[in-house]
């Protein structure tokens, strides 16, 4: 490294103008000490954020005297710790009352409470569609299933179950003397009943 180079010879370090001011120091809040106040203390239960500063010996004084529930009632005392617990924030109960806080619920009629809201008719409760309108609707190879057990498009799930039990004791060649003409028919049957089990509809 050379010291007679360019770069060297550009650098300016700026002289010193004026010492800097050092910051005040806060002298101590007791009464006739004259020491530095750098150790702060709160100030009380209703002035939250705000603080004494104090010289070390008087902070520890004041810290062993201080009561930050001086004032308050044990109903009050017991309030502010249970409501500590949950960081001094609403709660709501669980089961069949939750979803709101406790002082919402008390107005509300116990009719409301015990029965949760359906806006859109999921649950089928009054105004929300009746359950043949929530049933789907009925495909071209169900329909051919539907004509196959003999049965109307869109028959309840107990009569197909009905209708096809009857169908395959009907068709079956045991029932027949061992007569396999039927098989074919037979076959058709079980296919259909596979299927709309398959699509729910039974």
């Amino acid at each position: 490294m050379k010291l007679d180079s360019k770069y060297f010879d550009a650098i300016r370090v700026k002289g010193k103008t004026s010492a800097r001011a050092k910051p005040k120091v806060p002298s101590c809040a007791w009464e006739g000490c004259k020491e530095a106040g750098i150790y702060k203390a709160p100030l009380g239960r209703e002035y939250e954020g705000q603080y004494l500063e104090f010289c070390v010996d008087h902070v520890r004084q004041y810290n062993k005297s201080y009561n930050y529930f001086s004032g308050l009632n044990d109903d009050a005392i017991q309030k502010y710790l249970k409501d500590a617990m949950t960081g001094h924030r609403p709660t709501w109960s669980m089961g069949r009352n939750g979803g709101m806080p406790s002082s919402t619920r008390n107005g509300r009629t116990a009719n409301a409470e015990a029965r949760p809201r359906d806006p859109f008719g999921l649950f089928g409760e009054e105004g929300g569609p009746s359950p043949e309108a929530r049933r789907p609707k009925v495909r071209p190879l169900e329909k051919k299933a539907f004509e196959n057990l003999g049965l109307e498009p869109g028959a309840s799930g107990e009569a197909i179950r009905r209708r096809y039990k009857d169908l395959v004791k009907q068709l079956h060649p045991d029932a027949n003397g061992g007569d396999r003409g039927q098989e074919d028919r037979l076959r058709e049957v079980i296919q259909a009943y596979k299927l709309l089990k398959q699509a729910g509809l039974c």
